[in-house]
């Protein structure tokens, strides 16, 4: 039966060739694109579950109410980390980290940059990165050990053995290689490829050592491992007034734990409660791939039961012979699963043309697992699924003619199976406007954060992250830059401009006692609203001509709005306990999130908190000389450190890469969605075409014009465009709604989008039909009459 069941598939796929690959090609892309939609969901929902005890880790966070609404953050006190230990009786093991960066290691002549933490020795235990060589329960006991990856391994020390070795750290210590990791894998949470000892943190660092004992200052990461899934319930109950009993009680504060298995998807937090986050891009490209199926298997299904007639009579014989019902179904099933293995396979080997392109796309290294079980079982299952799909109302619809009706040409026909195919139609081009206007509406998203006011000058503005040597240095440094003539200023600061790193509160005359508001916070010293390009409002900036300033404060236009204040310079501030007086308000800066309101800001002269220079290159048309001549003077002063630089720019633009690759995916998929479309209309307008030839030649003899013959041929389509586009317009402009309100600066969906997206339908839909009807209507009517 199967050996039958194959031979007229491949017969019927030979003697109707177009159709045939019309069928095939809209499969195969509709299939192309569910894998690469499944390969990229796949790797999100795979974060850290290689590691064994992923469900067992949490990472301890914040809930703090002020501002009107429940604030939610991760870094936490130092203390933390010793108090979780003994919390509750579930509770394994804690550790510390720092939030990982880049750090100098030197071997002999090679000097690198690579990212790595700063760990407590409980860290590989826990989170059981896999060794190639150590102890994960010894090798960091040591503060002057480090553990690096077998990558960074080789890079350092060849083909030695790197146990053992030493490896020059921050230009400032020795630290001996105890241990040596398998590289961490893209989908890890954590990323670095070395680790060093918290101890030598502390060594290295007296503010590290001072905070062991500070409640108040919330800088660090601490996780904990829990001996049980399902007690995370009750030790949030106990660790919850941690905070408060350890004199943190100026606000409702509360500790809890947020599990491993929900920090790639569900972070965000929104009045404390988790508002999905990158969950909602994967359900998102997820329905996106279900509907380019659908439509992909509405094609196969449109142009089987419009082509019914031709099967006619073999389902009449069939019949005659005694074949039932049953059997006639398993048959036209069967041979649409055979359609849609072809498909498959095709679309495995484009998926592997595109895979190159598609990772570049969405910045990773996807591929697809042929000795995955999970893979196959996948495969197997979308064949299946387009194949009864696809097959199952042709299938019903051919079994069910009468053999009597068939062989005496009685019967009509395709007319039974016109209202379901124009619904499914309609399904079509509502899916593919839904796409469309998506598209449309997340770019100008995009473009309404790239066009606000940043506040400042991007332009040839550099960043160099700071170090021992350059806090020595820095004066000479400067007046050397500023005497080169490639540099027009230079600052430096706790952060770069297109980031925030400390957050505090700022009391101001009038304050209700009750409000409190955190604000960013910039420490810095001269020259910075100099360099960044930004516009001084009321006062000035600090100045060397002022020794008071290291006293005084500056804040933005936000804080101003907020306080209420008439006359703001020369008012007192209350920081920490100490007065500061407001010297200046520059123009609010977007530092942050660019699809966020501005926050209140404030800057303080403290060139002992710093951790970037800024340099603003000279604009003369020399970029690459200035960057020579900065670098030269970075290499003399700071010789320990290649010279590692970052534009403002390019790093502002970095903000968007979420947002730009699922425009980017959207757009691609909508269009793909779109030609699946239209490669299916062109087959039911072929086809419908070939059906009315006949009628064609009759109107043409009666005295219609082609004109009037197209109309005619492509009224019935357009109803059916329109009516995708009724159905669809409301629902795309309720789910468009609710995904911008995620952002505070969002666009309106506008409603010229619809018919702008409905009218480029229609156009596309009438250029497929009306270039068959045109094709139909310039024919001889003689050989289409010539039987009558």
């Amino acid at each position: 039966m199967l050996k039958n069941f194959i031979k007229i598939t491949l017969r019927n796929l030979l003697k109707n060739k177009l159709y045939s690959a019309i069928n095939i090609l809209g499969l195969s892309v509709g299939i192309v694109c569910s894998i690469l939609i499944w390969l990229w969901v796949a790797d999100e929902l795979s974060f850290d579950k290689f590691i064994p005890k992923y469900k067992n880790l949490h990472q301890v966070w914040v809930h703090a109410t002020f501002d009107n609404k429940i604030n939610t953050w991760q870094s936490i006190p130092l203390p933390t980390y010793e108090a979780m230990k003994t919390a509750h009786s579930s509770v394994v093991n804690s550790v510390v980290t720092g939030w990982g960066g880049e750090r100098l290691l030197t071997v002999d002549d090679t000097r690198l940059l690579k990212q790595g933490y700063y760990v407590s020795e409980e860290f590989l235990e826990m989170f059981e990165y896999p060794l190639v060589s150590g102890d994960p329960a010894v090798v960091l006991d040591d503060p002057h050990s480090i553990v690096i990856s077998q990558s960074l391994a080789q890079t350092l020390f060849k083909n030695e053995d790197p146990l053992g070795k030493v490896i020059r750290f921050e230009d400032q210590v020795n630290l001996k290689v105890t241990g040596i990791l398998k590289d961490v894998p893209d989908n890890s949470s954590f990323e670095f490829e070395f680790l060093v000892p918290w101890k030598q943190r502390e060594m290295l660092s007296e503010w590290v050592v001072r905070n062991k004992t500070n409640w108040g200052n919330y800088s660090f990461q601490v996780f904990v491992e829990l001996n049980d899934e399902k007690s995370q319930g009750a030790v949030d109950e106990a660790i919850a007034t941690m905070l408060a009993d350890n004199g943190e009680d100026d606000m409702p504060r509360t500790l809890f734990l947020h599990p491993l298995e929900k920090w790639r998807l569900h972070s965000n937090f929104i009045n404390g409660e988790i508002k999905e986050g990158r969950n909602d891009h994967v359900k998102l490209f997820s329905v996106i791939a279900i509907f380019i199926l659908i439509i992909a298997c509405i094609n196969f299904m449109n142009l089987t039961t419009a082509r019914s007639e031709r099967r006619a009579r073999e389902v009449g014989i069939r019949k005659s012979l005694g074949s039932t019902k049953k059997y006639l179904i398993l048959q036209f099933i069967g041979e649409s699963l055979i359609i849609s293995v072809i498909s498959f396979l095709l679309a495995i080997l484009m998926t592997e043309l595109v895979l190159p392109a598609y990772n570049n796309l969405v910045d990773k290294s996807l591929f697809i697992d042929y000795t995955s079980l999970e893979f196959w079982q996948i495969g197997l299952g979308i064949v299946f699924l387009t194949g009864v799909l696809s097959g199952s109302y042709p299938a019903f619809y051919l079994s069910s003619f009468r053999p009597a009706e068939t062989l005496k040409g009685t019967i009509k026909i395709g007319k039974g199976a016109t209202s379901p195919r124009k619904v499914l139609v309609v399904m079509q081009f509502g899916f593919s406007i839904l796409l469309l206007v998506s598209t449309v509406v997340i770019f100008r998203q995009i473009e309404l954060v790239k066009d606000r006011d940043l506040g400042y000058d991007q332009s040839n503005l550099i960043s160099v992250d700071y170090s021992d040597e350059l806090a020595e240095n820095y004066d000479v440094l400067k007046n050397q830059l500023l005497q080169s003539g490639a540099v027009e200023a230079v600052t430096r600061s706790n952060s770069r401009i297109t980031s925030i790193n400390s957050n505090n509160f700022l009391s101001w005359p009038g304050k209700p006692e009750n409000l409190k508001v955190i604000f960013t916070t910039i420490s810095t010293e001269y020259d910075y609203t100099k360099t960044m390009g930004i516009k001084v409002l009321h006062g000035r900036d600090f100045s060397k001509e002022f020794v008071t300033d290291t006293s005084a404060i500056v804040i933005n236009k936000a804080a101003l709005d907020l306080m209420g204040l008439e006359d703001p310079i020369g008012t007192t501030l209350d920081l920490w306990g100490d007065k500061r007086q407001l010297i200046g308000v520059v123009d609010n800066v977007i530092m942050g999130s660019p699809y966020k309101e501005v926050k209140p800001m404030f800057m303080i002269v403290n060139p002992d908190w710093i951790n970037a220079i800024t340099v603003r290159l000279k604009n003369n048309n020399n970029l690459n000389g200035n960057l020579k001549t900065v670098e030269a003077m970075f290499d003399r002063y700071n010789p320990a450190y290649p010279f590692d630089y970052q534009f403002a720019d390019v790093e502002f633009q970095r903000k968007f890469d979420t947002i730009n690759m699922i425009q980017n995916l959207a757009t691609i998929f909508s269009l793909l969605a779109i030609f699946i479309t239209g490669l299916g209309l062109f087959g039911l307008a072929s086809f419908t075409a070939e059906q009315r030839t006949k009628e064609i030649g009759i109107r043409k003899v009666l005295g219609a014009s082609i004109t009037g013959l197209i109309a005619l041929m492509s009224k019935d389509f357009s109803k059916l465009v329109l009516v995708g586009f009724v159905l669809s317009a409301p629902i795309t402009w309720y789910l468009l709604d609710q995904y911008l309100d995620r952002y505070p600066i969002r666009v309106d969906v506008q409603w010229w989008i619809f018919p702008a997206i409905g009218l480029i339908a229609l156009i596309f839909s009438l250029l497929i039909v009306g270039n068959q009807a045109l094709r139909v209507a310039r024919s001889n009517p003689a050989r289409s009459l010539r039987d009558e």
